[in-house]
């Protein structure tokens, strides 16, 4: 039987990728998306796809359709995007996973949150596991990301207890590939595109700051693989736990591209995480999952990407 998954934030990053490999597996997918940082470009392929259709929808909104599996991926996820309109970040994660589980537990559709390594906050604890609580700024400039993806969660494993929604929760540590946004703010992105512009990259800090990144191929295999068991709800890490400073990476892009670019080192943003990597141990004994792509593999695929959309 066919199944029919509704992705919402399916024009985005993430969220088009998941489109690509559910339509690959046999599924009807309904795209709901506002296109606020999302792109028609990110699907384009898709939309004469039979078994595929994008809705232009705010998720801030009620939503009354008919499906069997929910993905909820919608919310801006970059500094730069959340930042712009905090509050309508902080409905989106709130308001819209309040109407995203109204709608499975009407439908009794499993329903997956995209939730963050951003939950973790600034962590005192490293690397981080799911039993860690966190350590966030509820009044800083990131909090309306941070702590709208903490409320989410809440509200997904409180639906789960008193409606019997059946929920699975990941929380998704940084994620690079193809389709990011040339503008997003995000390390990889930035580098990438400063480089091949010849521009300065733009380190934060002493650049000895850490980050995790996990090729977008392997993450969206983590994340179908969360949605296809029965055993666990959750909430589970999935990134890749090799740990890079901000620095190597800014080198790494260097070399890859065969820039002249200088690295420039700029002020520290406020409650900027130090260090971030995540512990898979549950991923890898419940999902059986593991990242494969190697962070040169996959920054290649990405510059690659990138030399195309800035030569258009």
């Amino acid at each position: 039987m066919t199944m029919t998954t509704l992705v919402t934030g399916g024009a985005g990053f993430l969220g088009s990728h998941l489109c690509d490999r559910l339509i690959a597996d046999g599924n009807e997918v309904l795209c709901v998306d506002n296109l606020y940082t999302g792109s028609k470009d990110n699907i384009r392929h898709l939309l004469d796809h039979k078994h595929f259709e994008l809705l232009r929808h705010n998720i801030w909104l009620p939503l009354h359709v008919e499906v069997d599996r929910i993905y909820n991926l919608a919310c801006p996820a970059s500094p730069v995007h959340y930042q712009n309109d905090p509050v309508a970040t902080i409905k989106t994660s709130v308001l819209g996973s309040i109407n995203m589980l109204g709608l499975a537990k009407r439908r009794k559709a499993r329903i997956l949150q995209a939730s963050t390594s951003e939950v973790y906050g600034d962590p005192q604890v490293h690397p981080q596991a799911e039993d860690y609580w966190g350590h966030v700024n509820t009044a800083g400039p990131r909090a309306c990301y941070d702590e709208g993806k903490r409320c989410a969660e809440t509200l997904f494993f409180d639906y789960h207890r008193q409606n019997k929604v059946d929920i699975r929760v990941i929380r998704i540590f940084n994620t690079y590939g193809p389709r990011m946004h040339p503008n997003d703010g995000r390390v990889v992105s930035n580098f990438i595109v400063q480089a091949l512009q010849g521009e300065p990259l733009t380190l934060y800090g002493d650049g000895l700051q850490t980050r995790s990144f996990c090729y977008v191929d392997d993450l969206i295999e983590g994340m179908l693989r969360m949605m296809s068991q029965d055993d666990e709800i959750g909430p589970i890490n999935l990134g890749n736990p090799a740990e890079f400073t901000i620095r190597e990476l800014a080198e790494m892009v260097l070399r890859l591209t065969g820039s002249k670019s200088k690295i420039v080192f700029l002020t520290l943003p406020q409650d900027d995480p130090l260090q971030r990597r995540p512990d898979i141990s549950k991923a890898n004994s419940v999902l059986q999952w593991t990242p494969t792509v190697e962070l040169d593999d996959g920054l290649q695929r990405t510059i690659a990407y990138f030399r195309k959309v800035l030569s258009k």
